[in-house]
């Protein structure tokens, strides 16, 4: 991987608190950490670190560690390698020590948010290394797992990645079933101009090249130009000329992504990166 990308700002602690919190009261359930409770003593203490097994970008760190913190806050905890950090195998990213039983029973849930988040950023790292010679940025789509929606968006920017929409009501994104209804491109965004409001921008996808034009004429600020070849994507940026923003999206990869910027668009989008993507393998491993 390549150098990595400037520092993200964490999310404020109260934004992930009732999140991490919510996540530990479904594994605590009705009655606790049985078997814990029942095999630990109340005493023992132990110390263990977060270790990657592959290599990777950390990012959940502050969900891991609140997780801890919230079953037993009197942890000690040492951070080595923070969120945005490129990972090898066996490095070490963060250091816990106190009671046993509140490293054991936080393990999971901790373990779950950093695995899953580092596994977003890690590959949108990948995509985002391998276009960044293009000036062409990747960015995430509204396809994310219920709840997660802002931790998951948050590791795309950790990745090198940035944001689409984070939800319906802060852009306008007319797509291929809103303009059926519609009757129309044109009605479509005659209706959305009148609706929104002056900072509101309006993108339109489309299919075709026909549709672009339609689209420009009607001078709306971005295109999402869906599913189209490369050779396409050629046409339609020189048909945008620089007059409205262009995203590529529609079942790109990181073997097809390259090709995809060098046409020239302005983004590329991959829902993927949040929906189905396979998590980077961490683990808490104890410490004599």
């Amino acid at each position: 991987m390549s150098a990595s990308p400037a520092p993200v700002p964490p999310l404020p602690a109260l934004m992930i608190h009732d999140l991490v919190r919510s996540a530990l009261l479904e594994d605590l359930g009705r009655a606790g950490d049985l078997t814990t409770d029942a095999i630990v003593p109340a005493g023992a203490r132990a110390k263990a670190v977060l270790c990657a097994r592959q290599a990777g970008v950390v990012a959940g760190l502050d969900l891991a560690l609140l997780a801890f913190r919230l079953i037993d806050p009197t942890l000690e905890i040492e951070v080595h390698r923070p969120d945005g950090s490129r990972l090898t195998p066996g490095e070490d990213i963060a250091t816990l020590a106190g009671p046993a039983r509140g490293l054991l029973t936080a393990e999971r849930v901790a373990l779950n948010f950093l695995s899953h988040l580092s596994g977003v950023a890690t590959a949108t790292a990948a995509i985002a290394d391998a276009i960044r010679p293009y000036g062409v940025r990747v960015v995430d789509t509204r396809k994310t797992t219920p709840g997660l929606r802002q931790v998951q968006k948050y590791a795309v920017r950790v990745g090198g990645g940035a944001n689409h929409r984070y939800g319906l009501d802060d852009a306008i994104l007319i797509k291929d079933n809103h303009i059926a209804v519609a009757g129309g491109i044109g009605p479509a965004v005659e209706r959305a101009r009148a609706h929104a409001g002056h900072l509101v921008k309006i993108e339109v996808e489309v299919d075709t090249l026909e549709q672009l034009e339609a689209a420009l004429a009607l001078g709306v600020e971005a295109v999402l130009l869906d599913n189209m070849t490369p050779d396409q994507l050629r046409q339609a940026v020189a048909m945008v000329g620089g007059r409205a923003v262009t995203e590529a999206s529609g079942r790109i990869n990181p073997e097809t992504a390259v090709e995809i910027a060098a046409t020239g668009v302005d983004l590329i989008s991959v829902g993927w990166l949040t929906h189905s993507v396979q998590i980077l393998d961490i683990g808490l491993d104890y410490r004599d």
